[in-house]
């Protein structure tokens, strides 16, 4: 493609030129919303990267399709707009089309066959999990009330949620190591909800906005072919060339009057200059880059910068960092219908803030492991983590981070030996659905 040029497909010689900066699933939505107009704009779509999707990542691998990035549909019904595309282009099975799967209400939380271990080794009841589980989501739902109210009585949903917590320790009848237990038990909830919301901490979470996310019925589902069949059917359906591959983004120049010898006699109000030099003019750009890399280069990315009140809303808009953590076994330790396998720290609780480094604790802020279906002989977890501690990690080698978890798992469960690990620091976990608004001076 010609320097400038903007690329080819939807291109009709009056029609307006748009650009739509990154190929994850809201730019390449754009993009097919756009191209089936009657009169669709001259279109390209500028990805930096050398592959679509964003954070839709199916790999091959441990002999089968991992997702890397996102994992499930959340409330697969007919208000979910990739429950639909799914649907259009046949990637879902019979059960999950089902209008019964659709109707059940799951109030947003994963309902998966799960054990729950201590840290020391033994086994914890369901039904006390069960109870906590309760109570944390209970909690959870009555700070979605807050939406509208005038004033909050705190500011955040930690500090609302450790309060309510404090106040129902205070009537517990239990002896001292099943309040314990207990607490324990709701700091792994706590860890949860913050791979959630995609934060290090629920303190960090605004309690007014939280509510302003919707919970659609349906029962969770997943793609038997990996999450990238969706991508791969919305490029599929995009004229040829529209996607142009491996050219990042330097500068949008936009609310000016810009001309290129490529177009000759013709003004565009933005230009989009690459690192590589090339320069794509337009009438319009949509931006669909992703908030950590607005928040990293807002300052040179848009000339002249944004206003001030779209500046300072990036600046508070939360965005955390999950990361997943891949473990393969030559036989399994679970029992063959576990889904899910909860770790409990016996030692901590949501109220009280841990002291140690994350050196020797950062292991501790992992939610558990899901058990991925079966690929032949091939046994797989997959770990979840968030916050500081999921950016600690990214900093350890493969190695390290291997030898932690083994350690964990045999303490645990006592598992038999791991034979391969990996971890990857580039991917976000697969349900981030609500960035967490940042509290002033968070």
């Amino acid at each position: 493609m010609a320097s400038g040029s903007g690329g080819g497909g939807c291109e009709f010689s009056s029609s307006p030129r748009v650009l739509v900066i990154g190929g994850g699933i809201a730019g390449l939505g754009a993009a097919q919303r756009l191209c089936h107009y009657s009169a669709a704009p001259h279109l390209s779509v500028l990805e930096a990267t050398a592959r679509a999707g964003g954070r839709i990542h199916s790999r091959r691998g441990f002999g089968g399709v991992v997702e890397m990035g996102a994992h499930w549909i959340h409330g697969p019904s007919q208000g979910n707009p990739v429950f639909q595309l799914a649907a259009a282009f046949g990637l879902l099975g019979e059960k999950e089309l089902s209008e019964e799967n659709q109707r059940v209400e799951t109030g947003g939380h994963l309902d998966l066959r799960s054990i729950c271990c201590t840290s020391s080794g033994t086994r914890v009841s369901l039904e006390l999990v069960a109870e906590m589980a309760s109570l944390f989501y209970g909690l959870i739902d009555q700070t979605r009330e807050f939406l509208h109210v005038p004033e909050t009585p705190v500011p955040s949903v930690g500090e609302y949620l450790k309060k309510e917590i404090g106040q129902q320790v205070a009537h517990w009848t239990e002896d001292a190591e099943t309040k314990k237990l207990k607490l324990a038990i709701l700091n792994n909830f706590f860890n949860t909800e913050c791979c959630i919301s995609g934060t290090h901490s629920m303190d960090l979470v605004a309690l007014a906005p939280f509510g302003e996310y919707t919970v659609l019925p349906g029962l969770d589902c997943t793609f038997s072919g990996g999450y990238q069949e969706l991508t791969n059917h919305i490029m599929a359906s995009l004229p040829k060339d529209v996607i142009v591959f491996n050219k990042p983004v330097k500068t949008i120049h936009w609310n000016g009057s810009f001309q290129e010898a490529a177009f000759p006699g013709e003004t565009f109000p933005v230009l989009a200059e690459c690192d590589d030099g090339s320069r794509f003019p337009a009438h319009h750009v949509i931006i669909t880059v992703p908030l950590g890399f607005l928040k990293e280069h807002q300052d040179t990315f848009f000339e002249p910068p944004l206003p001030a009140e779209k500046v300072e809303a990036i600046r508070k808009i939360g965005f955390g960092t999950n990361n997943k953590v891949f473990l393969e076994f030559e036989e399994p330790f679970w029992e063959s219908d576990c889904q899910f396998i909860q770790v409990v720290w016996e030692d901590t609780s949501p109220l009280q803030d841990t002291a140690s480094g994350l050196q020797d604790t950062w292991f501790k802020k992992l939610i558990g492991f899901l058990v991925l279906p079966s690929f032949k002989s091939v046994h797989v977890l997959c770990g979840f983590i968030a916050g500081l501690e999921s950016e600690f990690m990214e900093t350890l080698s493969d190695e390290e981070v291997l030898l932690s978890l083994t350690q964990v798992l045999r303490r645990v469960t006592a598992p038999g030996t791991v034979c391969r690990g990996s971890h990857s620091s580039d991917i976000l976990l697969h349900d981030t659905w609500c960035p967490a608004v940042r509290l002033e001076g968070g």
